[in-house]
């Protein structure tokens, strides 16, 4: 899956969550579950879409990592939602399914680009640093 499907991804992702927190009930719970969750899944989008920006490796994995705190947040109170009963399971399975599945890419993708640290070729699919420059273009590390 490229970059830009993932951002797509990552928004739609966003949008599920936030469409999902605005169903549930306007009692103070409910009010607390959706803020946090439509911030979490909002959050996780828009550091996925830093991280492709990232200008440097370690830049790359600091977002990479704020992207997979984000979504297992984002995980987090959606178990809460069904827990306390703000929500049907059928509405927030298949939401949680999504993110269970964004987190466990991202998490490989950390995996695969911490593993790439020492070689010289370059990372995630660029060109090195090295090259990059001689090109006169700065290295980025999408996703």
């Amino acid at each position: 899956m490229n970059p830009d499907e993932m951002k797509n991804r990552f928004m739609q992702f966003a949008l599920r969550a936030t469409r999902l927190a605005e169903s549930l009930p306007r009692t103070r719970t409910g009010n607390v579950a959706a803020s946090r969750l439509i911030r979490s899944a909002t959050g996780a989008a828009a550091n996925y879409r830093a991280a492709c920006l990232g200008r440097s490796k370690a830049e790359f994995l600091a977002k990479l990592g704020i992207v997979q705190e984000e979504t297992d947040e984002s995980i987090f109170w959606m178990e809460f939602i069904m827990e306390a009963g703000l929500a049907k399971q059928a509405l927030v399975l298949p939401l949680q399914s999504e993110g269970e599945e964004l987190f466990a890419i991202v998490a490989s993708s950390i995996k695969t680009a911490r593993s790439r640290e020492g070689r010289s070729s370059g990372t995630c699919g660029t060109s090195s640093t090295s090259t990059a420059a001689a090109a006169g273009a700065t290295a980025s590390w999408p996703c």
